[in-house]
């Protein structure tokens, strides 16, 4: 059965309250058992401590421009990776790249909150929405959720995953935030996990995070496929780019995590060029099914998939945008000729890192 027939049935068993279809079969548990043991003893040998806290506000104090309107208001959600689990310093996590990324762009303050929870699953967004709409007069104006790696690794049923997901986004969208949602990165493309069960990490991994799209984007949210942790940039350079538990990335791989998700952070706030929301077929972007769309994200790290026409022939029909990334270079304070403000935002602050290591 191919990904997109896959992804639509649990899709749909999330949205009509069908009971959990499992992604392989109950005899294939058994092959990969011993694999799953090594994994565990490999994976986290580095140590992971609690992430650093980076609520707060970022952006150039000193611009009178930054201060108008007030900041905007960016939340993440999610588990270890939103939280940016595996780094040391709260200007490296995901949250507050993003936070500098907008703050450059949009020219005026992000002011950052983190309400994710490493370890957490798809059932604990309820909780951390919760918290994020607890003040209906400080509603964010936009929240990515970063989520479905522990759905994997604890055998979630994938529709149990999606629906939780899928309510977390409608009730974000419900009180006015837009949403950007990193679906289920690539748990195949991890150091340590050997055949056979690097095939089917990748295999239920990619399953999963074509069903959130669809879920999501039926919800009204953009979706950023994680891929193999947000690119082939990962599975190039996995010891520059993991951490030291070999599981969560370090400060250069959250970094190029944020140049994928912020292109779609900032569309969603309007703040991106128009002729980039439109398709361009040289990079094979277009209009497709939504399932179809998201079989294809799932696939290809840093795709964007977001809502188009309503309804067609073959059900809602999603805008698929292969947005374009670079890679960090060594000197990440020196940007390239074509990098955005946001980008170039990135790359002066992975530069400050390293030369504080």
């Amino acid at each position: 059965m191919s990904r997109a027939r896959v992804a639509r049935r649990i899709a749909a068993g999330a949205a009509f309250g069908g009971g959990g279809i499992g992604l392989v079969g109950a005899a294939t548990v058994g092959v990969v058992l011993a694999e799953v043991q090594l994994a565990k003893r490999s994976v986290g040998a580095g140590g992971s401590s609690a992430p650093p806290v980076a609520d707060g506000l970022y952006g150039d104090l000193g611009g009178s421009d930054l201060a108008a309107g007030g900041p905007l208001r960016l939340t993440l959600l999610g588990d270890s990776t939103a939280a940016g689990q595996g780094v040391h310093r709260a200007r490296q996590t995901p949250g507050a790249m993003l936070a500098l990324g907008v703050a450059a762009i949009a020219e005026r303050q992000v002011r950052l909150r983190n309400v994710a929870l490493p370890g957490a699953q798809s059932d604990d967004l309820d909780r951390q929405v919760n918290l994020v709409l607890a003040n209906s007069s400080a509603v964010p104006d936009v929240c990515v959720i970063m989520i479905g790696a522990n759905d994997v690794t604890h055998r979630m049923p994938p529709t149990l995953s999606v629906r939780h997901l899928a309510t977390a986004v409608r009730r974000l969208r419900t009180a006015g935030a837009e949403v950007v949602v990193g679906t289920c990165p690539d748990l195949g493309s991890i150091e340590p996990v050997y055949q056979p069960l690097r095939w089917l990490a990748r295999r239920v991994s990619r399953q999963l995070a074509a069903a959130q799209t669809i879920g999501a984007v039926e919800q009204g949210a953009r979706t950023v496929s994680l891929g193999d942790l947000l690119g082939p940039e990962f599975k190039a350079n996995p010891r520059e780019l993991f951490g030291p538990d070999n599981f969560h990335p370090s400060a250069e791989g959250y970094a190029t995590a944020a140049m994928a998700v912020l292109p779609t952070v900032c569309a969603s706030l309007g703040l991106w060029p128009a002729e980039e929301m439109r398709p361009d077929v040289s990079r094979n972007e277009g209009f497709l099914p939504v399932a179809r769309a998201a079989a294809e994200a799932a696939s290809e790290g840093g795709t964007e998939v977001a809502a188009a026409m309503p309804t067609g022939p073959r059900g809602p029909w999603a805008l698929l945008k292969r947005r374009r990334r670079h890679r960090i270079p060594e000197d990440a304070a020196v940007g390239v000729a074509d990098a955005t403000p946001g980008e170039q935002a990135l790359r002066k602050e992975v530069g400050v890192t390293r030369r504080k290591r």
